[in-house]
Formats: structure tokens, sequence, C-alpha cells
């Protein structure tokens, strides 16, 4: 299976009262046509976004709603995660229909899990993220790519200047993030000539991959960018120029991944790589600057084997600066 996919922008949909319920399950149909759903397959996106947002009010003090158009291993799919200020709650005791907090008929979660290619949830003393993801119905089985990303801009802008892209052939893997120098249109505009040249690149390797997004970002700002490509055999190589944070993580800890100084479609010394032996099962975490890079997994107790999606959602929550667009991307390596 091969997958040539760059990220959209997230959607960002507060939910603090009754009307935001709609706005939300608006954006997520505005995805779901994105991705060619039909009638049928759309009202299971409205269905799930509905819920997610209504039980964010009735049970989660309100909070913000993230959808964005995901790649799945047979087509696009949307996905739907929810991010509430509650006191959180335990997934296998709200599943079953009947169960609920507030006296009410308790059927959301499972009405959600019914429409869902992936439910996944963390709950802790900040509140609860609910991870939802829809495809197809007449998608083949386990149409799931064990990834997760976030390309969301800074506050009260639409342009992101933050952009990523996932590149697999079935025994090769490359990602790809680029952070456009400042923010707003002119970022974006860097950023997306990156991502062009990453998807045309095919697998050169991390070092000339990052010598051809140089090459499509010149005439543009430039950025930041970090490539890590991951072979079969485990073999992970990672070249990054700017302020790009990424590391590999398993169950005992974690291993950096160090960039090196320079503009990348403007200027910078040679790129090098950093070569890493990876299993099958570990984490690979990359992050702009738009987050905070003091942070540790195992602060979360067994989020490392969550999806990758639920942990690019905690690593937003817990460390965005707030200050300036957010790319993060997180891939599961070996599962794609």
């Amino acid at each position: 299976m091969d997958v040539n996919f760059s990220g959209h922008v997230t959607r960002r949909v507060p939910v603090e009262e009754t009307t935001q319920v709609g706005q939300a399950r608006r954006e997520a149909l505005l995805v779901a046509e994105q991705c060619g759903f039909g009638e049928m397959d759309a009202g299971r996106v409205a269905l799930a976004a509905t819920e997610l947002a209504t039980n964010m009010l009735k049970h989660g003090r309100g909070g913000v709603m993230h959808v964005s158009l995901v790649q799945g291993r047979h087509g696009l799919g949307v996905e739907l995660c929810a991010i509430d200020q509650g006191p959180g709650f335990s997934l296998a005791q709200c599943l079953p229909d009947g169960y609920s907090t507030q006296g009410t008929q308790g059927l959301g979660l499972g009405a959600i899990k019914r429409q869902a290619a992936v439910l996944d949830v963390w709950s802790d003393a900040r509140g609860a993220i609910v991870l939802v993801r829809v495809h197809a119905e007449a998608a083949p089985r386990d149409p799931d790519l064990a990834y997760g990303a976030l390309r969301l801009p800074m506050r009260h802008e639409v342009a992101c200047g933050d952009a990523w892209h996932l590149a697999s052939d079935g025994q090769r893997l490359a990602v790809t993030l680029i952070d456009g120098l400042g923010h707003g249109v002119p970022a974006t505009e860097a950023a997306n000539a990156g991502a062009v040249a990453a998807s045309q690149a095919g697998f050169p390797g991390p070092v000339e991959l990052i010598g051809r997004l140089h090459a499509g970002m010149s005439g543009t700002r430039g950025g930041a960018a970090a490539v890590a490509c991951v072979d079969a055999g485990g073999h992970l190589q990672f070249a990054g120029i700017g302020n790009i944070a990424a590391s590999a993580w398993d169950a005992n800890g974690s291993r950096g991944l160090a960039s090196h100084p320079g503009i990348v479609g403007v200027q910078y010394r040679k790129a090098q790589a950093f070569d890493l032996h990876v299993q099958p099962g570990n984490l690979l975490v990359m992050h702009s600057d738009g987050l905070q890079a003091r942070w540790n997994l195992r602060d979360y107790p067994g989020l490392v084997h969550r999806h990758p999606a639920l942990v690019a959602a905690l690593l937003q929550r817990d460390f965005d600066r707030g200050r300036d667009d957010a790319g993060i991307i997180v891939v599961r390596l070996g599962a794609l």
C-alpha cells in the first residue's frame, strides 16, 4: 500500500455553548465532503460530531473539537478529536448503552463507537480527550493508519505556516515536518512549497530530501524542516535544519534526534544524517516550536501505547505555546 499525503489545516471548533454543537457538525460535514463521502457516510460523521460535542457540554464543561482529514489504508477519512475540561471518565464504564452521569439516556459513546473505525480516550485531572476516526462503511477491514497529526494556525489566524507530509511504500517510510518562518500567509507559502517538494521526492534519504525541500522553498521566506526515513529493517535516519524537535519513544524512554542551524530555502550548511535503530511499535514524534520542548511521555503512564493521534492531541493540549502555529506528527513505526 502506497501513501503520499500532505496534511490539511486542522479545523478548530470551540464548543462552549449549545449553538456551537451545530458548528462542529457543519465543520465535520465539510471534511466528509472532502473525503468524497456519500450521504450515508456523511450522516455517520454528522452523528459522531453531534454526540461528541453534546457530551462535551453535558459532561465535560465544554472545550474544543479538532476536525481533520486523515489518510487511511484504502482512502480518506474524518478524524474528530474532542478535548474537554471536565472531570474525566472511564471508557469501559461509559461505552455500554444506558450508562449516564447526568440522567440522560446514556447512548452517546455507544452511538459514536458504532460509527467509528477508531475510538480511543484519554482521561486525567485536566479533562478528557476522545478520538474518533470515521471511514467509509464500504472500506475494507482495518482501514486505519497508525499516525496522528495536527496542523493548527496561531490563534485568530486562518493560514498555518506549519506543514507535514507522510510517504510510505510498505517497505520505506518518510516523515517530513516544515515550519515556515514566522506565521500567516508568507509562512504558509513556504511550508506548502516544502510539502509539495516532499510529495514529489519519493524516498531519496533525509539529506537529499532536505536538499529538495531547499530547492522547492527557494524564493519563499524559508523555514525549519526535518525528515525522518525508516526502512523495513528498523534503520531510522534523521536530518533536520532549524528548530524542529524529534524523538523516538518506547516504553522505557526516548532518543532525541538533533537538528542543525539554518533556514531551508534560504541558507544552511550541509545537512547531516542522524542514525538510530528502532523497533516495530516505537513512536516517532516530531513537532515545531509551536509546542514547548520540555515534555516527557513517561509523565503519562501508558500513553506511549495509545493511538498516535491521541498522543498528538495530548501534547498539543498540555504544551502548546499559544503564540505560534503548531505542527505535530506522531507515527507508530512498523505499522504503516
